[in-house]
């Protein structure tokens, strides 16, 4: 994991007098009569004698979103160049927080080889400038025998005008600490299954767990087979390597709340007996994202010291066809005592789900959040960027609402009581898939609900799309996996913690 080093200037004109960055980053917006500067270029423009926004509009600069315009200073500026980026047109409130948080993203990928950048879109808004910048310089290369240029290695931001110095460094660290979380979960799914299984997954969450003080308990397939987790045994039984179910909690002195995670970590996925087709099989690496996003989450609760106690737990398995692995037309015995009939085992996840999310509720937390790439129609309902958020209606809402402010995008949606008696099965006392294809995002979302401790606040966040980039990137985010929801589920943490 490579971050570069964050830091904060409070006096913008004097330190970019005598900054000894490369590069200067400002930002640009579309007007109504053309390009504009953003807050915090003014140091920049006069530098050019008021003139900056004509230079970049004779470059072709037009301020729109993503677009990065790099200008030579010629001596005007201790940097040697100024970097544009645009942000897009204002809105009636103004610029966002993802705006810049965009924006930031876009100019640390161009800042790739540079070895210090001094940031100006921090004067609008510096969590998401320093969140978009340290996410959008993260760059997977483990597995390349030539790495290429790295992240921009420090990056000085400008502080804004309101607030404290005291509040600034609080935000700056914050900020950062957020970022790191999101690219532990990031560094995770982009790591290959033949590295990346169960028993890897649950070493490297023990040395996490350790690091920062935290409680950590695997349970490994014979203890699995004792304690009756039928559904997580069921789905790894086709692999030699065998499932997991690990448990990680943060437990502060003075906890107000506790807050149940869980997430789906199926750390590749065939689909079992009922194979998936063979093209873009291999996106299925990102299978375990929910259980990244859960494990970044604890670890990032005990970094910002959150008044909460917060527990994790990640059921992990590989599901693969063999002699030994299940089959359509078994019942499998859940955790907890429920039966369930396998229709398909390419809906594997909502079983290793619901025997974590038993354990879970054993535990009497205020609130359960689970959150999994749980199905493809998820995708086709809502979209590569935006989660489905379902679960009971009020605890729905709020993360719905708070995902959208983080940028990281939710969407509420029903658990329709008419598509459970699909959920009927001829054997057992539920089926895993209904027998057609309507509203299967719903239908996964209300085979889950049978497994929540009556009366518990919940919500299962469907990752399906958002948490795997297959296409170029953009913004903060670049090719493979994003670490969506980790900002969301802090700011839910951050939420319960100050509103109860």
């Amino acid at each position: 994991m490579t971050v570069p080093k964050l830091a904060l200037t409070e006096n913008a004109e004097a330190a970019l007098a005598k900054t000894r960055a490369d590069v200067v980053v400002i930002g640009t917006l579309q007007g109504e009569d053309g390009l504009a500067l953003a807050a915090g270029s003014s140091v920049a423009d006069a530098a050019f004698d008021g003139e900056l926004a004509e230079v970049l509009g004779t470059l072709g600069a037009s301020g729109k979103a993503d677009e990065v315009v790099k200008v030579p200073t010629l001596g005007k500026l201790s940097a040697g160049v100024v970097l544009a980026v645009g942000l897009g047109k204002a809105g009636a409130d103004g610029v966002t927080a993802e705006q810049v948080r965009r924006a930031a993203g876009a100019a640390a990928r161009a800042l790739s080889g540079t070895d210090r950048a001094f940031v100006t879109l921090s004067a609008i808004d510096l969590q998401a400038a320093v969140e978009g910048t340290a996410l959008g310089a993260y760059n997977f290369t483990e597995y390349r025998s030539e790495k290429g240029d790295g992240p921009v290695a420090k990056v000085d931001f400008v502080s804004p005008e309101e607030g404290t110095a005291k509040d600034h460094k609080a935000t700056l660290k914050a900020a950062g600490l957020i970022a790191e979380s999101v690219i532990i979960a990031r560094d995770l799914i982009n790591t290959p299954p033949n590295d990346l299984f169960p028993a890897s997954f649950a070493d490297r969450a023990k040395t996490l767990a350790e690091a920062n003080n935290l409680d950590f308990e695997v349970l490994d397939e014979k203890a699995l087979k004792r304690k009756g987790f039928g559904g997580i045994l069921g789905v790894g039984g086709g692999s030699s390597r065998q499932p997991r179910l690990l448990r990680i909690a943060y437990k502060p002195a003075k906890a107000s709340k506790k807050v149940a995670l869980v997430g789906k970590g199926i750390t590749f996925d065939s689909g079992g007996i009922s194979i998936k087709p063979a093209a873009n099989m291999d996106h299925m690496t990102s299978d375990m994202s929910g259980a990244a996003a859960v494990l970044a989450s604890v670890v990032l609760a005990a970094k910002l010291k959150y008044p909460l106690e917060v527990v994790a737990h990640i059921p992990l398995a590989e599901n693969l066809p063999s002699a030994t692995s299940y089959r359509p037309g078994d019942v499998l015995s859940m955790y907890g005592g429920k039966t369930v009939e396998v229709l398909n085992t390419d809906a594997e996840g909502r079983l290793v789900l619901a025997d974590a999310i038993v354990r879970a509720g054993e535990e009497n937390p205020d609130y359960l959040i689970e959150t999994s790439t749980l199905t493809g129609a998820q995708v086709v309902a809502l979209g590569n960027r935006t989660a489905g958020v379902m679960g009971s209606d009020e605890f729905r809402d709020r993360i719905a609402s708070i995902a959208q402010a983080t940028g990281e995008g939710g969407w509420a949606m029903p658990l329709p009581e008419e598509l459970r008696a699909d959920l009927d099965s001829r054997l057992a006392d539920l089926a895993n898939v209904t027998g057609h294809r309507w509203g299967g995002m719903l239908a996964a979302g209300i085979f889950l609900r049978e497994f929540v401790t009556e009366g518990l606040p919940w919500a299962h966040i469907d990752i399906a799309g958002p948490s795997f980039n297959t296409a170029g990137a953009w913004g903060y985010t670049g090719k493979g996996g994003t670490g969506v929801p980790v900002r969301t589920i802090a700011a839910v943490l951050a939420d319960i913690a100050a509103n109860g």
